[in-house]
């Protein structure tokens, strides 16, 4: 599940980066818009991740020795 939320929010702080460097949203031209139903679904699924992730801060650190 981390790995997941992981990615999602990586996929997030990407488009973020295209919308500020260039003004240019993927997740809108590769879903239809950014009211159309599928972009609408990951951006809130990033959303979702990036909310879970923040749970990553608060957690034990565990080491494994070898």
């Amino acid at each position: 599940m981390d790995r997941l939320a992981l990615i999602l929010v990586i996929i997030g702080a990407l488009n973020w980066g295209l919308i500020g460097l260039f003004q240019f949203d993927l997740v809108a031209s590769l879903f239809g818009g950014q009211s159309a139903l599928l972009s609408r679904a990951v951006y809130t699924l990033v959303g979702i991740a990036g909310a879970y992730c923040i749970s990553l801060l608060f957690r034990e650190r565990t080491t494994t020795k070898e």
